[in-house]
């Protein structure tokens, strides 16, 4: 999966909403997070290990997310209901005229051959503009609503 897109979120408050693990989290990403099954199960000054899945997926993860580099957040799937694995990262940088442009990747590794047909279809280019809309969605509403 690949998303480019823009917002209206700085590129501190893009990495600000994706390195929060407080209970503000399950607000920010409210559009894409199911709240039933988040749980920060560890975390650090720099990084942190949380379950999360969408609402209405079938699947769960469990993410090792770590930003110690500056410039980019970056995931690995240390465990999951689909029994594969994956890795991820994004970067925000400034956009002309305020904002952020942000590119995201990920990628899921290693599912058995029967989750396979499930996990094709989140790649699929409709899918990615669904996960589009929503971290847009949701990084300009954050971007609005930030309290610093």
């Amino acid at each position: 999966m690949r998303l480019d897109f823009e917002t209206k979120a700085s590129p501190e408050q893009v990495r600000r909403a994706l390195t929060d693990f407080s209970e503000r989290r399950l607000k920010t990403w409210h559009r894409s997070m199911d709240p039933r099954t988040y749980r920060v199960l560890d975390s650090g000054d720099t990084w942190a290990v949380a379950k999360e899945s969408s609402a209405r997926s079938p699947f769960w993860v469990v993410c090792r997310y770590d930003w110690s580099d500056p410039d980019v957040v970056r995931w690995t799937i240390t465990e999951s209901s689909y029994r594969g694995g994956g890795e991820g990262f994004a970067r925000a940088s400034p956009a002309p005229g305020g904002g952020s442009r942000v590119h995201a990747e990920w990628e899921n590794t290693g599912a058995p051959w029967t989750q396979k047909p499930l996990l094709f279809l989140i790649h699929v280019r409709p899918m990615r503009r669904v996960f589009r809309g929503m971290w847009k969605a949701a990084l300009d509403e954050y971007a609005d609503t930030e309290v610093t």
